[in-house]
């Protein structure tokens, strides 16, 4: 229905005849700069209490004017109440609050105005048709008030990335992250990164320039010198903590995966608080990996259920055991579940020896995959018995039937995703493969700055790396890049 309707708007934005907009390739519509006026309903569709639509652009003000009476402007950044017409038959639409943002202090950094309506799919019919009738006014583009308001400069293209993010969170660390990404604290540190190469890259021009003057201060190189190699530390530390920001934005990889009849499958369900997996007393009865996104202590993570690892299986069971080894190979985080009260069958001892100690259990600090031993079915064990196997590595107890062990299963989770995505709280973690991207630009771009025999060399070497941190708070960014980051908005944001 919302798509039908947004059809029927963009139709009378563009009258019964008139061609479609002329634009670059790749956008429908003109850029920020094209003067266009844009609306959209920027709160979520469907029946709700109030439906929120806005506009931004130069008819901002007429469009405001000529749906509502009185026709006066009301003051800027003061609701009103309006009663809202169709401003072709004067037929009344909705009583509603309107919001004026005279530019550029707005949003957008445009004029814009707001039209907090009743939420009825035909309340916002009706006014999303009555501003399509308005001379100069056009449905907007997915992120287009965004882009405008990173056109303007009251939004870095790190600040972006945020806002999509924090739309997009699901978890109280991912949006932790995304509020303080939007709040420029990426963004801010790479300016003070790009500050640094500007100061250093005017030594070494002033050398070159004013080596034969007395005035020049001594040390000027040397000081270059230090800046930069402070510069490459700051860098590395980040970059080697890329794949934490990364896996906070898209989620950890975590694998449940142990001998059939651990109680896998029963795991899987109780974390995810739904039945993602077939439980059943039959060994072999996931023979495919059931993925499935989870909120796990407040961080976000892919859940995977695999087939019960054992040999001497039919063909279709192998191939699951082969695409569970696949998947153990790629965790982030293994889960290894085995049943307490079957720990010396031998696909238990197999499973221990070939999985569970070549991982590293306990041992998080280390260079081996992360993994969380679990020994599942706790309520079977003779009652008074804390820990009946004491030889064991590092180990929770848990009854899946029962939930008893859950909270500590939860804490311990909680501290393995912090490790691996990061705590938003320390500091501006890099998100995306961009971010990495360009930080790896600039510490290469560095190194040739150290190995450079010239000095005119040394010093396209610092613009080069000033070069790629600029990029990566949005200075220079190619249109394609700007493409593929906004696409992914929402209409009316």
């Amino acid at each position: 229905m919302w798509r039908g309707l947004w059809t029927l708007v963009s139709r009378a934005a563009r009258g019964p005849h008139s061609p479609r907009p002329c634009t670059r390739q790749g956008s429908r519509y003109p850029g920020p700069g094209s003067g266009a006026t844009i609306f959209a309903l920027s709160s979520g569709q469907g029946r709700c209490g109030i439906a929120v639509i806005r506009t931004s652009g130069p008819a901002s003000g007429h469009a405001l004017r000529s749906l509502t009476a009185p026709r006066d402007l009301p003051p800027a950044r003061k609701a009103c109440l309006r009663l809202l017409s169709d401003p072709r038959s004067g037929e009344p639409l909705d009583r509603a609050l309107v919001l004026w943002f005279p530019g550029p202090q707005s949003f957008t950094g445009e004029d814009c105005t707001e039209f907090h309506v009743h939420g009825g799919p035909a309340v916002v019919s009706g006014v999303l048709q009555a501003l399509g009738s308005v001379p100069g006014l056009r449905p907007a583009e997915a992120g287009e008030f965004t882009r405008r308001a990173f056109a303007h400069g009251k939004l870095s293209l790190t600040e972006v990335e945020g806002l999509a993010d924090l739309i997009h969170a699901e978890t109280e660390a991912q949006r932790r992250q995304a509020l303080r990404q939007l709040d420029g604290e990426l963004g801010d540190l790479c300016r003070g990164w790009a500050e640094t190469l500007t100061k250093a890259l005017a030594h070494v021009e002033a050398y070159i320039d004013f080596s034969e003057d007395d005035n020049l201060e001594e040390g000027v190189l040397d000081q270059a010198d230090s800046e930069v190699r402070k510069l490459e530390v700051a860098l590395g530390v980040h970059l080697r903590d890329a794949r934490r920001g990364q896996r906070l934005r898209s989620g950890a990889h975590v694998v449940v995966a142990g001998p059939p009849n651990a109680g896998k499958s029963s795991l899987v369900n109780l974390l995810s608080r739904k039945p993602v997996s077939i439980v059943s007393p039959e060994p072999g009865t996931t023979r495919d990996v059931l993925e499935t996104p989870v909120d796990l202590a407040g961080f976000p993570a892919l859940l995977s259920d695999t087939a019960g690892l054992r040999e001497g299986v039919g063909p279709v069971e192998q191939e699951g055991v082969r695409r569970a080894q696949k998947r153990l190979e790629q965790a982030d985080l293994i889960l290894a579940v085995l049943d307490a009260t079957d720990l010396a069958s031998p696909a238990s001892c197999n499973f221990l020896d070939t999985v569970v100690i070549p991982a590293g259990a306990g041992n998080p600090s280390g260079n081996s995959q992360r993994l969380l031993l679990v020994l599942n079915k706790s309520d079977l064990l003779p009652a008074g018995c804390s820990d009946p196997h004491p030889d064991l590595p590092s180990h929770l107890l848990l009854s899946c039937l029962t939930g008893e062990g859950l909270d500590g299963l939860l804490e311990a989770l909680k501290k393995e995703l912090a490790a691996l995505c990061g705590d938003p709280s320390t500091g501006p973690l890099l998100t995306r493969s961009r971010h990495q991207h360009h930080l790896q630009g600039c510490l290469d771009a560095l190194g040739q700055y150290k190995q450079a025999r010239d000095l005119a060399l040394a010093a396209e070497a610092l613009r080069v790396a000033r070069g790629h941190l600029s990029r990566l708070t949005g200075g220079g960014g190619t249109e394609e890049i700007l493409d593929i980051i906004f696409r992914d908005f929402c209409v009316g944001k």
